[in-house]
């Protein structure tokens, strides 16, 4: 009798895999009666003759992979997998993975599955549009399904420090928890997509990493994704600096909103001025969302094309001259 070692991938989620009280393995002694299974962490050994050890090791790599596209797994599929057959799975065109609990995350509009195509041939892709368009969310999944498939070894998430009416200096705390209201959007998709102990573990050993952008001056980012949100709020240095720090194996996406500017009245947007200088460089993609990509409460497509409209001059010329009239009147 031969002892033989197989490890799960470190993106497995081994309480899915294993099943509730260890059911799936148990289920699995079962349709092996000849060997010996002891499954700890990560880890499964194996023993009994080398023959059939090898045939438990190729169906646990099936099952491995169903689990870690589908984020699920049944004792049906099991069977179906030992068996030969193709389990059964609900595919979408436009699904990027299955989150936590078996969340589908999809690319609801045509511009979110446009999204997922670049980011296929592109390594650079700008993606612009209205509040709820579900860029960043599209990107951070995109993101996320890399690491899962191994084609990545971290996640660099960042935002620029942009006050929209407030200042830093006058909040409480340390500069994190100065900062942190600002990264909290991208904690909370992250959150729908992986697990709360596996994402700990991953922000704890650096595997996915969240900063504001000045943190990024000096680094070169190798065999990641890194997503740079707001990019409305960084000026033309930040952005040259961030895109200049694309290392081997590398993809960035830029997201912005044009019409969410905080920066002065005087200073131009990094995003408007790298998009201006960067629309003839092969390798980049450029994705622009509208009000039909919107995917939050209906409510906030009416909201954003309400402010888009064109409106007259506050007061306008009628009221100037009842104001001009009225001043000289009390003169």
């Amino acid at each position: 009798m031969t002892e033989h070692i197989f490890e799960l991938s470190e993106h497995t989620d081994t309480t899915v895999f294993y099943g509730v009280n260890n059911s799936n393995i148990q289920l699995l002694k079962n349709l092996h009666p000849n060997l010996r299974l002891m499954a700890r962490g990560h880890v499964v050994k194996i023993s009994g003759s080398d023959e059939e050890a090898d045939r438990f090791i190729e169906n646990i790599k099936r099952i491995e992979r169903f689990c870690l596209d589908n984020n699920s797994l049944s004792e049906e599929n099991i069977i179906e997998i030992v068996k030969g057959s193709e389990p059964v799975e609900i595919r979408f065109d436009n699904l990027i993975l299955h989150g936590v609990n078996g969340k589908s995350i999809m690319a609801r509009t045509a511009n979110q599955q446009k999204l997922v195509k670049d980011f296929e041939t592109n390594d650079l892709l700008f993606a612009i549009g209205p509040a709820g368009s579900g860029k960043t969310y599209t990107a951070i999944a995109l993101a996320v399904r890399s690491l899962k498939n191994k084609e990545i070894k971290k996640i660099i998430l960042s935002r620029p420090a942009v006050e929209a009416g407030e200042k830093l200096g006058f909040l409480p705390g340390d500069m994190k928890e100065k900062i942190d209201p600002y990264l909290q959007p991208l904690y909370d998709a992250l959150q729908d997509m992986i697990i709360p102990l596996k994402l700990k573990e991953y922000m704890e050993n650096g595997t996915i990493q969240i900063a504001p952008l000045a943190f990024m001056r000096g680094r070169t980012l190798s065999d990641a994704v890194v997503i740079l949100d707001e990019a409305q709020n960084t000026t033309t240095m930040q952005i040259k600096m961030f895109l200049t720090r694309m290392g081997l194996n590398t993809k960035m996406i830029v997201t912005g909103d044009m019409t969410q500017i905080d920066l002065p009245y005087s200073q131009k947007s990094g995003l408007k001025d790298a998009l201006e200088v960067l629309k003839d460089v092969k390798g980049i993609a450029k994705v622009e969302f509208d009000v039909k990509d919107i995917v939050r409460h209906k409510l906030v497509q009416r909201i954003v094309e309400a402010y888009a409209a064109p409106r007259p001059p506050e007061g306008g010329a009628g009221a100037d001259t009842k104001l001009s009239t009225k001043k000289h009147k009390n003169l």
